[in-house]
């Protein structure tokens, strides 16, 4: 099983590389570029008897050391 596994930072906390890609956007001329935000991406492919164990798994491995619970959100999406 391979899962997406997309990492960003929550609403409100400040995203300084989004911030100056816009800003680099704009003086290259692309003025209608309202927001840029940063996303992280981890590609894993697990074994695992079940979706839901392998979820679970992947859960863990965010709470533990994939994302920042306190300034970041994670969410998982299965690949076909």
């Amino acid at each position: 099983m391979i899962a997406d596994v997309y990492i960003e930072l929550k609403e409100g906390v400040a995203d300084p590389e989004g911030e100056a890609t816009l800003k680099a956007l704009r003086l290259l001329g692309f003025k209608r570029v309202k927001k840029v935000s940063t996303v992280k991406v981890f590609r894993i492919d697990i074994e695992s008897r079940s979706r839901e164990d392998a979820e679970r798994e992947i859960k863990e491995m965010c709470e533990k050391l994939l994302a920042n619970p306190v300034i970041q959100k994670y969410s998982i999406v299965w690949r076909e």
